[in-house]
């Protein structure tokens, strides 16, 4: 298939139909999604249970004859300092996503970006100092708007220099590329370098 490269002079460059117009599945790319967000998950909650709660070693009161209810420990759910009774214990959340699986949401995924206009291409996206005002005239010069992922097949320090200051923007290299950040945004911003990694990648 082929992409209009924006900005300047139309021009087109050839993409792999594998990559960019394959078929949507939804399903597939909720797995992904979730697993990913799954994976982000801390999971480090914890809470003592009364056997880890310090102290509480001695009945506090005899069994009988003083009047009031039996007690075993100080350290009793019941009691006030006491253990937790269902108690959060730290877990891991990840969910097993295979290679395949994982490769075949970001087709899908880059599919449908295309099939809805919504992924744009441009020649190269290089700013040659740190300059926010520089990257708002980049992308509204390929009318990506300010809800933008601007994907790049490497990283610079001016790049992410410029793009921290704008909270609807964010970039990455291809590297970095991940299932929600793609789904999260009005558009995507492809360099054409970073759209033949991705095509050696997922291809």
């Amino acid at each position: 298939m082929k992409l209009t490269v924006q900005g300047g002079e139309k021009k087109t460059v050839g993409a792999s139909d594998a990559v960019f117009a394959g078929k949507y599945n939804e399903a597939l790319v909720h797995q992904a999604v979730t697993a990913y967000l799954a994976g982000a998950r801390a999971g480090s909650k914890a809470q003592k249970t009364r056997a880890m709660v310090n102290g509480g070693g001695k009945k506090p009161w005899r069994q009988k004859g003083t009047g009031r209810a039996r007690a075993g420990s100080i350290r009793s759910p019941l009691w006030r300092g006491g253990g937790v009774i269902h108690a959060a214990a730290p877990r891991d959340h990840s969910v097993k996503l295979n290679r395949k699986m994982y490769r075949g949401a970001l087709r899908s995924i880059f599919s449908e970006l295309a099939r809805t206009e919504r992924l744009l291409v441009v020649e190269k996206l290089e700013l040659e100092e740190p300059k926010t005002k520089a990257l708002i005239a980049e992308l509204e010069r390929v009318e990506a708007g300010q809800d933008a992922l601007v994907v790049v097949e490497e990283m610079t320090e001016a790049l992410a220099l410029s793009a921290r200051n704008l909270p609807g923007v964010a970039v990455c290299g291809v590297s970095e590329l991940d299932p929600v950040a793609l789904v999260a945004f009005e558009k995507v911003v492809l360099s054409v370098d970073a759209l033949k990694r991705i095509e050696g990648w997922l291809g």
